[in-house]
């Protein structure tokens, strides 16, 4: 493989959301006097994610910032741990918990080192601010910030991954797809990009993210650095 440019997904891929919304959950919502399965809750947040995401690419409604779908789905789980009466500054500071995620361990120190052979961007279903701030508590070394904002809709629609090799001025066989999620790197294959797949096998929970691809691909790898060491970077 020569790419010149690699797109990365960033939930799951390269930040630990369960863990990350949990902790942040509790620390908001605990002083309240709330006891819950915080970690129970960041996963039910999450699985309104994708619900969320397919009213924007079946056209039922109007294309949103995931900061927006993100609160909406807040607002739906809330009742379900009978949680009610939470002032609005703690809500609104619930919500941008996403924008605090902490990376997982191997993920700085592999961009730093991509970066110096390949032009490098997320491709994500997150906006351009929550991006920003999740690259600055991480030190991920971006060379732009593409993804659902910039395309103006949600991956896995092809619009995400071409608009993002126009952003480069390249075409599809020169960038590399690099993702946790196969149903994400066989969306970005079908549209000409190469794939990478990076094993994140306790993503949702003990056991429960992909150990492995389940698709066809160009690499897998263990880490963001072993996929480093596979590019020769």
């Amino acid at each position: 493989m020569t790419p010149k440019a690699l797109f990365f997904d960033v939930f799951g891929t390269l930040v630990d959301w369960r863990t990350s919304i949990a902790r942040e959950t509790e620390r908001l919502l605990a002083p309240l006097g709330l006891k819950l399965d915080w970690l129970d809750f960041a996963s039910a947040w999450r699985r309104e994610y994708q619900p969320a995401l397919e009213e924007v690419r079946a056209g039922r409604i109007p294309f949103s910032k995931l900061d927006v779908l993100h609160r909406y789905n807040l607002e739906r789980i809330l009742p379900r741990f009978e949680v009610r009466g939470v002032p609005e500054p703690v809500l609104a500071d619930l919500n941008l918990a996403w924008h605090r995620l902490d990376a997982w361990p191997d993920v700085s120190a592999g961009l730093v080192r991509l970066k110096k052979k390949f032009w490098i961007a997320p491709v994500s279903n997150g906006n351009i601010s929550l991006m920003v701030d999740l690259a600055r508590k991480n030190s991920f070394p971006w060379d732009a910030i593409l993804g659902a904002e910039v395309a103006g809709d949600y991956k896995p629609k092809p619009r995400v991954y071409l608009a993002s090799c126009q952003a480069f001025d390249l075409p599809p066989a020169e960038c590399v797809m690099v993702a946790a999620h196969s149903s994400d790197l066989a969306a970005a294959a079908a549209c000409g990009l190469r794939t990478a797949h990076i094993a994140r096998p306790d993503e949702a929970g003990p056991g429960k993210g992909e150990a492995a691809p389940k698709t066809t691909v160009d690499l897998a790898a263990n880490s963001i650095e072993h996929l480093a060491d596979q590019l020769g970077a």
